[in-house]
């Protein structure tokens, strides 16, 4: 299996990780958004959080050049 018969697979499987690993962030409104109050503080990521989060962000790049390798290589045949 070559290159160009893998990336679909690749792209499949980088955005069903990617929105899971979204779908799993914690949002950052708190209850008093709700009511007009911004409710919204500087926190740093921590922990599992911060790993979830560079995952997705590898994740994201991984979708990304999966993409344009899928758009650039059978160009480069002809």
């Amino acid at each position: 299996m070559n290159l160009e018969q893998l990336l679909p697979y690749i792209t499949l499987g980088s955005a069903f990780l990617m929105i899971i690993t979204i779908l799993l962030q914690q949002r950052g409104a708190s209850l008093g958004a709700g009511f007009g109050s911004s409710g919204e503080l500087f926190t740093t990521r921590r922990g599992f959080d911060k790993n979830l989060f560079d995952v997705t962000i590898v994740l994201a790049v991984v979708f990304v050049l999966s993409i344009l390798a899928s758009l650039v290589l059978p160009g480069l045949k002809g």
